[in-house]
Order: C-alpha cells, then sequence, then structure tokens
C-alpha cells in the first residue's frame, strides 16, 4: 500500500531531526539555546564507539570548550544504601528553590556477567525529573573503575555549555578507585551512615582523604543521635590527616535526604569552598591538573585502542589469552611473548 503524504512528512522530519543532532554545528546551537533534546543526543553523540560519531564528537566537544560556561562540578558518592538518589532529589530540589538550574550524571552499575545496567535513577528521582531547570541522565559505569561512565568528563563539558549552573556526578559507590570520581569534579561530596558497624574501622583513609565534605546521611529520627556520634567521631578522625596543598577543613555534617534537614547548609558550605578554591588559585591548578590527568589516561586508551585494532596482535592476544584459560602460561609469561 502506498503512504499517504502524512507518513512521508513525518519520515522526512524524522530524518531531518536525526541528522541534526549528529551535526556538531546544529547540536551546539540547541546546546546554547538550552535544549534538552539537544544536550542528549550530544551525549549519545560522545558516548558512540562508532568511529565517524567520534571524530564529529571530538569537533563538537572542541567548539564547547570555547564557549562553556563554568559550572560548579559536584561528585556525590557512598556506599550503596546511602541514600544518594533521595539526598540527590531534595538536594536538586534545594538548589532551584535558589534559581539555579541542575544537570544530574546518574552512573548506574553494568552486569559483569551480562553487561547490563537497569537505568532508573530517572524513577527514583521521579519528583526532581520533572522539573524543567533539572536534566538528568542516566549511563552504565560499563567496565570503568571508579563506577564512572566512561564519558562522564565530556558529558560535563556539554551540560556546562548547555547553561547548567551545577552538574552532579552520582557515582556507583562500589569502592573502586573513588579517584577517578575526584579527578573530574571540583568538590567531592562523601556520604556516610551511622549505625553501620564501627565507623572508623570501617572508614576508608583513601577515600576520605578525597572527600571536601563528609555527609552523616540519613540523620532523621531514631537515628539522629546516632548521625550526631558519629559526626563527633569523623570530625575527630579527620584531625590526624596532613593539612591540605589548599589548606581546606574538611567539614562534617549531619543531613537528610529524606526531610531535607541540613541541606541549607550544605549548599552553604559549598558556596564557601568554591569562594575559599577561588581567592586562592586553588580551583584553576585543580582543574588544569585534571585536564593533565585526562590526557595521560587518552593515551592509554588510544594505545590499547590501536594495539587491538592491530590484526596480528589481536590475533596473537586471543591465541595467548586461550593458553591462559588452559593453565597453560602465566600472565606475566604471556606479555613476554606478546611484546616479544
Amino acid at each position: 500500500m502506498k503512504p499517504d503524504q502524512q507518513h512521508i512528512d513525518n519520515w522526512l522530519h524524522a530524518r531531518k531531526a536525526q541528522r541534526q543532532y549528529r551535526n556538531p554545528a546544529e547540536l551546539l546551537v540547541g546546546l546554547q539555546a538550552g535544549s534538552r533534546a539537544a544536550l542528549s543526543a550530544a551525549i549519545t553523540l560522545i558516548e558512540s564507539e562508532n568511529l565517524q560519531d567520534q571524530l564529529l564528537a571530538n569537533t563538537l566537544l572542541s567548539d564547547c570548550k570555547k564557549v562553556a560556561k563554568t559550572a560548579k562540578r559536584i561528585g556525590i558518592t557512598g556506599v550503596p544504601g546511602v541514600g544518594k538518589s533521595t539526598f540527590i532529589e531534595s538536594f536538586g530540589l534545594e538548589l532551584i528553590q535558589k534559581g539555579l538550574k541542575i544537570a544530574v550524571l546518574a552512573i548506574d552499575p553494568s552486569s559483569s556477567v551480562s553487561g547490563g545496567s537497569i537505568l532508573g535513577d530517572k524513577t527514583r528521582m521521579e519528583q526532581l525529573s520533572q522539573e524543567m531547570a533539572v536534566f538528568i541522565r542516566p549511563s552504565a559505569a560499563g567496565k570503568t573503575l571508579g563506577g564512572v561512565a566512561k564519558n562522564t568528563r565530556e558529558a560535563i563539558l556539554l551540560c556546562e555549555t548547555a547553561g547548567y549552573d551545577v552538574v552532579i556526578v552520582e557515582t556507583v559507590g562500589v569502592g573502586q578507585s573513588e579517584t577517578v570520581v575526584h579527578g573530574m569534579v571540583d568538590y567531592f561530596l562523601l556520604l556516610m551512615l551511622a549505625g553501620a558497624g564501627d565507623e572508623l574501622q570501617g572508614m576508608k583513609r583513601g577515600i576520605m582523604e578525597l572527600a571536601d565534605t563528609v555527609i552523616i546521611n540519613k540523620a532523621d529520627g531514631a537515628n539522629e543521635a546516632a548521625a550526631k556520634n558519629a559526626r563527633s567521631q569523623y570530625e575527630s578522625a579527620l584531625h590526624i590527616f596532613a593539612q591540605r596543598p589548599d589548606a581546606w577543613r574538611v567539614p562534617v555534617l549531619c543531613a537528610s535526604g529524606l526531610n531535607g534537614q541540613g541541606l541549607p547548609e550544605i549548599w552553604q558550605q559549598i558556596e564557601k569552598f568554591f569562594a575559599h578554591m577561588e581567592t586562592g588559585g586553588h580551583l584553576h591548578t585543580k582543574r588544569t591538573q585534571q585536564e593533565v590527568q585526562l590526557f595521560e589516561q587518552l593515551i592509554e586508551e588510544t594505545l590499547r585502542q590501536q594495539f587491538l585494532t592491530d590484526t596480528t596482535k589481536q590475533s596473537q592476544y586471543l591465541d595467548l589469552k586461550s593458553k591462559l584459560l588452559q593453565g597453560e602460561l602465566m600472565a606475566y609469561e604471556a606479555m613476554a611473548l606478546l611484546f616479544h
């Protein structure tokens, strides 16, 4: 049956929109206009592993770098069950009341078996996701350490180009190399729980040393007294750490993502932190150091990609991997053979 003109027009419109959202120049216009559709399409483009898409994405990112505004980049981490999504929803609603535009890059863990991810953050932040001043983008962590999607850094830049004042990166919180998160945000917020065992014994010193503020979450109801006790313990523990190069004293606060208690004080601390960092020139230094870290990371990724696209090396790699699985070789022996 011959399609009617309406179906043809609809198809042409869809094709035009598809081409528009693969054109770096038109995507940039959409981003600067604050289009959430353009932002979603731009993030999809940078996440693509297609070579042509990667070239288009590089052009877009280069253009964005020239025009993007500076947003407050905030990383929020904590063990699963600490209440990150509830906290972010309440905190985001608090910031909207102050007239700020909020972007949330929520990273969901990927299954080590199937590689799949639930990507359910929009359902967990139902009220926040309905706000026009908010953009929420769930992405799968994949195989990246630290619970961060591969292109999170680039997504932050796209959000800044789209005019968002605050970009929040919610991590998986699986305890894997949280330095990855710290290396892409300005402010690192660590959520902790009280009453979940011996707080100080369970404290990971490496993560604590990265935190710019420690929050004892779920400090409400019967748990409020325990939260205040945990706060005192963490404050005492932080005193044993060496003074930071930026001279920032890490505060420990109690808050409740459920009823909003303590959220205004957290924002006050964040503003105080940025004022401190900008006055001493520490924020500029931190961001330039992060660019160097990104450069080194890109070198590693590019070399690995080039290595695996070499058909001879790839064949050797697969052969050696098979021998490793059969127990015929040890890892260091395989490496010696591969680079012999």
